[in-house]
């Protein structure tokens, strides 16, 4: 797609990101503690991540902590879906 500009800020990926943590440990049937004991992190990390109105910037290797917690790749957290049912 020559000639297609892309603007999407850091916000923009977080927002996904964040919701994407969400939906994967709500679908794995875990509390924010128990993926947060898993992932070697605390729970009010897990929450300031899920939280929209908190802009907790979240880095790579922590991302791979819970993608491992949650037995998952971590690319899935970066894609974006239609439709979020929270």
């Amino acid at each position: 797609m020559i000639g297609t500009l892309y603007i999407h800020t850091d916000e923009y990926y977080y927002e996904i990101v964040r919701k994407n943590i969400k939906k994967y440990r709500i679908e794995k049937n875990f509390t924010q503690q128990e993926l947060a004991d898993m992932a070697g992190i605390s729970r009010q990390y897990i929450t300031d991540i899920e939280n929209p109105n908190r802009c907790k910037h979240v880095t790579i290797a922590i991302l791979g902590r819970i993608a491992d917690a949650l037995d998952m790749n971590i690319e899935l957290f970066f894609r974006k879906y239609s439709i979020f049912t929270w």
